[in-house]
């Protein structure tokens, strides 16, 4: 199975109708940000969605800095952008990966099979010369049927169990950068560390250059994990855990499942434990 396609299969299905583009650039420290560049140049017929506005749902006590959204809300998002199960989805964001990523395994959660991240992103597109433009496009109407695949999320229960229980049987991967995951550093959530038992595998390390590594390499990168065992992985709120669970999936891993809420989640609850330094940070 395909998670990735290039600009160049891209740019021969511009006036594809059964192809549906969405740009999601962001950044963290400028939520605006993404939404304004879409505004001066995108990708022709792409739809923006804001992953605060959309691909999230309100910040409340527990669920992490970036919840899911409310499902009945990006239903409705999608539909009226003309998205229903007959279309193949293409998302990009700026070459980072983690944005684009997140729509990705939110439309997968939502049970739709042809959904794809554009390797390289915006940058790579501009970069190759083909054409943006400023125009937006109609919205459009659409009915999208949500078949919600329980399987591919991972509950706070659930890694509450695993850790309570010191379970072996599950590995859970904390996708940040190591200084985040040993306790070294920590700009965003109020407490350093990492959650306990969980191994580090720095999302990043995935892509080069905005371009998904290939099935090989992302073998190669988490090759000491046992086919055969669950895994869960995480990152600070749920975004950019997302590029690994992609490449998990690349590498041909089956039972993967994303924690949401991740990090932020955890230390929202009094009381859950969090463990720092660790030989498994890289």
């Amino acid at each position: 199975m395909k998670f990735v396609v290039n600009k160049e299969w891209l740019f021969e299905q511009l006036n594809n109708q059964q192809v549906k583009i969405v740009d999601c650039r962001f950044d963290l420290g400028n939520p605006d940000f993404g939404e304004k560049r879409y505004q001066e140049s995108h990708i022709p017929g792409a739809y923006y969605f804001h992953l605060e506005k959309q691909l999230s749902g309100p910040v409340v006590e527990h669920g992490g800095r970036h919840p899911l959204p409310e499902m009945e809300k990006f239903k409705q998002d999608l539909e009226k952008v003309g998205i229903d199960h007959s279309k193949t989805v293409i998302a990009y964001d700026g070459g980072e990966g983690q944005f684009a990523s997140r729509f990705w395994w939110l439309l997968t959660y939502l049970g739709h099979d042809n959904v794809y991240v554009l390797n390289g992103g915006f940058r790579g597109w501009v970069q190759a010369g083909f054409p943006t433009t400023k125009e937006i496009p109609e919205h459009e109407h659409a009915y999208f049927k949500v078949n919600i695949r329980k399987e591919i999320l991972a509950t706070y229960n659930e890694v509450k169990e695993i850790v309570t229980d010191g379970k072996k049987s599950s590995v859970l991967i904390d996708s940040r950068d190591p200084a985040r995951y040993v306790g070294d550093i920590e700009p965003i959530d109020k407490i350093p560390g990492h959650i306990p038992g969980a191994i580090n595998k720095f999302w990043e390390n995935g892509l080069e250059k905005g371009f998904f590594k290939s099935k090989e390499e992302q073998k190669k990168r988490f090759a000491e994990i046992d086919q055969d065992k669950p895994i869960i992985v995480y990152c600070g709120s749920g975004v950019t855990a997302t590029p690994n669970y992609i490449a998990l999936k690349m590498a041909g891993y089956k039972n993967v499942k994303l924690y949401a809420g991740s990090y932020s989640d955890w230390v929202s609850y009094e009381g859950n434990p969090v463990e720092k330094g660790n030989e498994n940070a890289k």
